[in-house]
């Protein structure tokens, strides 16, 4: 027999021995990868071999790293939650995923598969993605934050600083069949205990939690379809175009067709993903349909509701629930081995080798890419007790992405599609879009612009067990846009941010380079061109004499990262 529920008892479960040492296992596991990697290349003194994996991967393992480092803990835990306290209206990402990987496999990565790009901001994404599982294990196990954020930060700054991308590559496939075992027992087994699954989607559609019909134009409305769609489109367009941890994995195919090959098969993954999340998160509403767990404070944020959950549906069942949080885990661990092996490629490309040390020897290179992946990985543990003191962690993720992928995908865009463009069209444009998305991003935090929460009940917690008493529930108030006492662009949907940024860019950087450049026209390199503009424009085929000076000027669109 099932032992009570934490609504029942007012307390959360914790971790048996048995899931320590599953979850445990799973990592040590993925430790020895990475230093199996770093036994065997050990005499390598080629930089490309720790970045880029030599450029030998194939499609298999570079396809399950790119799903993988979307799926980070906050992916696992943030979906969930949004289906829980909102809608199913974020499901509707799943086919944003494959607009972004049409986009981008087909019109980015074949000027940028022969191509280097920089990324900056990754640092500040990557200190939410390790608070998120550490988040998860305080919930779990009672353990401190500061205990779960070294260990696993040390953890994985260890075995990518050593290992380099083949490790990041293969330990990412590992992870990947750890979250798919570990989202199927949570979907198998919640569904088992609310009396299937067809149930709790009835259960979610009596309150509302079932919505696919939100079509408003309004970009103020949080979610709806073509927020989803257009505007998360676009972000993850931006994330799998130009964002160095992406871009990072496709450099790790031999050929541009085994790379679009590997994306395309990672948007059906994406949509796989995303669709067992949000089916959890039906499942999570229908299971505390009458006691919501944060109003009954057995969790103080809604990040910890999933881990609450699974202790709910799996802590009698030993080695379950640490199969998932070795599934959140692995999610963390990806995205973070990836971003830090991604820092690492843009510090010595980018910083190093054209400002301090022009000539150095490939095994300079390669100790100085180890060295700043290690430093990587704990300016992240540093970042990430700060990711604490913001709200929605899955929320607080696409603005980070947004603010600063919104104006690099604008440059982009700027330098592939429009052949007049000049280095000083870049540069404004780059400054005004960063300018822009910063001050929307920075003004909503400040007002405290938040989306409107449908209701939830509490008639069903043992109230019994607590030392306070029933609150009445009633309907969240959302203060409409009329009765907005700050700038009604504060509430502009956060999914909007990336396109708007790039849209900012674009514009100022094709005003400011016709201002510039009109008089001085210049012959653009048909491979700094996107595909489609050179066939509609039937831009010059033949190179240009003067290649490197053109490389010079669409070159520093890739530089102002």
């Amino acid at each position: 027999m099932a032992t009570p529920y934490s609504i029942q008892t007012g307390e959360a479960k914790t971790l048996g021995v048995s899931d320590f040492l599953v979850c445990g296992a799973s990592l040590a596991f993925t430790l020895g990868i990475g230093l199996a990697f770093a036994i065997k290349s050990r005499k390598s003194q080629d930089p490309s071999e720790f970045l880029v994996a030599g450029r030998s991967m194939g499609v298999l393992p570079v396809t399950l790293s790119l799903v993988v480092t979307f799926i980070s803990a906050l992916t696992l835990l943030g979906l969930p939650t949004e289906t829980y306290i909102h809608s199913t209206m974020f499901w509707w990402l799943a086919l944003a995923m494959l607009v972004a990987v049409a986009g981008s496999a087909h019109i980015f990565n074949p000027v940028l598969h022969n191509l280097g790009i920089t990324s900056a901001y990754e640092m500040f994404y990557l200190g939410s993605v390790l608070y998120a599982p550490s988040l998860a294990l305080k919930t779990f196990s009672g353990l401190d934050m500061w205990v779960s954020i070294l260990s696993v930060g040390c953890l994985v700054t260890l075995y990518t600083s050593v290992g380099g991308m083949k490790a990041v590559l293969w330990t990412d496939s590992f992870q990947a069949v750890i979250i798919l075992v570990g989202l199927l027992s949570v979907v198998i087994q919640g569904s088992i205990v609310v009396g299937g699954f067809g149930r709790a989607w009835e259960v979610a559609s009596q309150h509302s939690r079932i919505n696919f019909q939100e079509f408003s134009v309004d970009p103020r409305t949080r979610l709806s379809f073509w927020s989803v769609v257009v505007g998360g489109g676009t972000t993850w367009m931006a994330y799998y175009s130009v964002n160095q941890c992406q871009i990072q994995r496709v450099f790790a195919c031999p050929s541009l067709k085994e790379a679009q090959m590997a994306m395309w098969l990672n948007g059906l993954g994406l949509a796989v993903v995303v669709s067992l999340c949000c089916m959890i998160g039906v499942l999570l509403f229908a299971f505390y349909e009458e006691c919501d767990p944060l109003q009954f404070n057995l969790v103080g944020r809604t990040d910890e509701l999933v881990p609450l959950f699974v202790m709910d549906i799996l802590g009698h069942l030993p080695g379950l629930p640490g199969i998932f949080l070795s599934c959140v885990f692995s999610g963390c661990l990806s995205t973070l081995s990836s971003g830090i092996n991604a820092l690492s490629g843009v510090l010595l490309q980018d910083f190093i080798r054209p400002h301090c040390a022009r000539n150095i020897s490939s095994i300079t290179a390669t100790v100085i890419t180890k060295l700043s992946a290690a430093v990587c990985g704990f300016a992240c543990i540093g970042l990430a007790f700060l990711a604490g003191n913001f709200g929605n962690m899955l929320q607080l993720s696409y603005i980070i992405m947004s603010v600063f992928d919104g104006p690099v995908f604008g440059v982009f865009i700027l330098g592939m599609f429009f052949p007049r463009a000049n280095k000083w069209g870049a540069i404004c444009g780059y400054m005004a879009s960063l300018a822009f998305t910063t001050w929307i991003s920075v003004g909503a935090y400040v007002n405290g612009v938040t989306g409107p929460r449908l209701p939830l009940s509490v008639h069903g917690c043992n109230w019994n067990v607590t030392n306070t008493t029933m609150p009445t529930t009633t309907l969240p108030h959302t203060a409409s846009p009329e009765e907005d006492n700050y700038l009604s662009i504060y509430r502009l949907s956060f999914l909007y941010y990336t396109a708007s940024g790039a849209i900012v860019n674009v514009t100022v950087g094709v005003v400011v380079s016709l201002i510039t450049g009109y008089w001085h026209p210049v012959s653009t390199d048909p491979e700094l061109i996107t595909p489609i503009v050179n066939y509609l424009y039937k831009c010059r085929q033949k190179k240009p004499d003067n290649t490197a000076a053109v490389r010079e000027i669409h070159g520093t669109s890739t530089e102002l990262v």
